[in-house]
């Protein structure tokens, strides 16, 4: 029996295992921590409605007039700096500890930044050096004026701010997250470029055939988009004036968006024992959401979970596993484990880019076959089906939501009949 639970992290997933918590029975104490001063709010609209102005700062927040029930301990602005195992002890900046029976990690991620100090003038001599799809480490980070990340309230705050019509925007990164900017700065009014390293964007997720089919959105809309040159780094003194490609190009620029990834946020766990993952950086944990230490459970973005289907671990930054996965971590921690669910073997997600609805779900890896089976590709509305060895392992549709949920059934029910 636990009587008291600290959780780090008051973002979805935090607040979401505070509510499975609840709803499961447990009565004990109930705290939960939060780097930001916000109470829990919505991230997908940071990108897209709420970037453009059509939602208000109040639509965003989670916490509902039944979340009074939850009797939780808000400690926000507050940031965890290490955790103590042998204790289940929290310690918060200023050296406070909180100890109690069972630790819930919900750190998620923060956005990944540009990589060296900021730069001015004509670029340095030699080679481009290698970075994560960029160019080397002497880049400008959002300490120059103009230059921005999108993670929180706060940073869509500001960059919304300059999205003014006639703006010249340069987003470094054609993943999701930058192909949603450009998408709601295109509707404002803004000169809006999209630069990506990789050859095709979102061809890691998805695929290079369905990641062209998902570029092709932005040109159709009058969005340019520069692929297989990486960034060498961003020009300005005080503000930004360009940004410069590894072949010499610069190209000008008002407002830069850095949208390059999210990094996991588990520094503060350094020296706690838990196993991290090498390639995701997540923290890794077994179906059922518990670490290698009894009493600590991870979920969310900074958890990198064992999922049979993928043979593996997996992190996710998934707004439906936030949502869902939580319920797992709950029963684990009062002692109720309960077998992994279907959308926690066919993780799902969704994005919004010029009016198209995208929708993806399963695990696709390097190798799987993909097949076009409903719609044209070059209409913008199809679905396609991802094989291995003949055996439907996720579906994407683009503007095809019915069969889209059908298939997601059925990728479901195959995943539950296997375990």
């Amino acid at each position: 029996m636990i009587a008291s639970v600290t959780v780090v992290g008051a973002s979805l997933a935090g607040l979401s295992t505070a509510r499975a918590l609840r709803a499961q029975g447990y009565q004990g104490r109930l705290t939960v921590v939060g780097a930001e001063h916000h109470a829990p709010y919505d991230r997908p609209p940071l990108s897209k409605e709420y970037l453009a102005g059509t939602l208000d700062r109040a639509e965003l927040d989670l916490l509902t007039p039944e979340d009074d029930a939850l009797g939780a301990d808000w400690l926000l602005g507050r940031t965890a700096t290490a955790l103590d195992t042998d204790e289940r002890a929290v310690v918060l900046d200023g050296g406070e500890r909180l100890v109690s029976d069972a630790v819930v990690i919900a750190t998620g991620a923060r956005a990944r930044q540009l990589p060296g100090p900021a730069l001015a003038g004509p670029a340095p001599a030699g080679p481009a050096l290698a970075g994560p799809g960029l160019a080397g480490p002497g880049l400008a980070g959002p300490a120059l004026a103009g230059v921005h990340t999108v993670r929180t309230v706060d940073d869509a705050t500001a960059l919304r701010a300059e999205l003014l019509p006639g703006a010249r925007l340069v987003l470094i990164g054609g993943g999701f997250i930058g192909a949603e900017i450009a998408s709601t700065a295109s509707g404002l009014g803004l000169d809006v470029v999209v630069v990506e390293a990789m050859g095709v964007p979102l061809a890691g997720p998805l695929g290079t055939e369905i990641g062209q089919a998902c570029a092709a959105l932005h040109e159709e809309h009058g969005v340019r988009l520069i692929t297989g040159v990486p960034v060498r780094r961003v020009l300005g003194i005080d503000r930004v004036r360009a940004v410069q490609l590894a072949d010499g190009r610069e190209l000008p620029a008002d407002v830069v968006v850095v949208g390059i990834g999210a990094t996991p946020c588990v520094e503060w766990l350094a020296g706690s024992g838990l196993a991290v993952d090498a390639a995701s950086g997540g923290v890794r944990t077994d179906a059922y959401c518990a670490t290698e230490v009894p009493g600590v459970v991870a979920v969310g973005d900074c958890a990198s979970a064992y999922r049979r289907r993928a043979g593996g671990p997996v992190r996710l930054e998934h707004w439906t596993n936030a949502l869902k996965h939580p319920a797992s971590a709950a029963a684990t921690l009062l002692g109720a484990p309960t077998p992994p669910s279907a959308d926690h073997e066919v993780p799902y997600f969704w994005s919004e880019q010029y009016g198209a609805r995208l929708q993806f779900a399963g695990h696709r890896v390097h190798g799987d076959q993909v097949e076009v089976i409903e719609g044209d590709v070059d209409a913008g509305n199809f679905l396609a089906v991802y094989r291995r060895d003949g055996e439907p392992v996720a579906v994407f549709a683009m503007n095809r939501p019915k069969p889209f949920v059908r298939w997601r059934r059925e990728l479901a029910s195959r995943a539950t009949a296997a375990v």
